[in-house]
């Protein structure tokens, strides 16, 4: 991970801005840390694209109840988790489903 000084962010942005989209660049301030910078791509992969993407009316009481849902029937046994890599693998096949049929 790089790391930048916020006089040097400043005035080299252009630069700032390439080696963002590369790594996250940690910004100093005073030697301390104050701030990163994430790439598009690098925030995509996080919870942070959570706080940009506008949510449709009824998104949170929706995954609520489904997420109360799914913990209840894990609870009750009728249900079970999956190992993280095999859940992404199921879903990465879903989302891949999904996509050919609106091909």
């Amino acid at each position: 991970m790089k790391v930048m000084t916020a006089r040097d962010a400043k005035n080299h942005f252009g630069e700032f801005l390439d080696s963002a989209r590369r790594e996250p660049v940690v910004v100093t301030k005073n030697d301390r840390p104050v701030g990163i910078m994430l790439s598009l791509e690098d925030a995509k992969d996080t919870l942070f694209a959570d706080f940009f993407i506008e949510k449709e009316s009824g998104y949170e009481e929706w995954l609520f109840g489904k997420v109360s849902k799914t913990m209840a029937q894990v609870a009750n046994g009728t249900s079970t988790l999956h190992e993280h890599a095999d859940a992404m693998a199921r879903l990465k096949g879903r989302l891949e489903s999904r996509i050919k049929k609106t091909v």
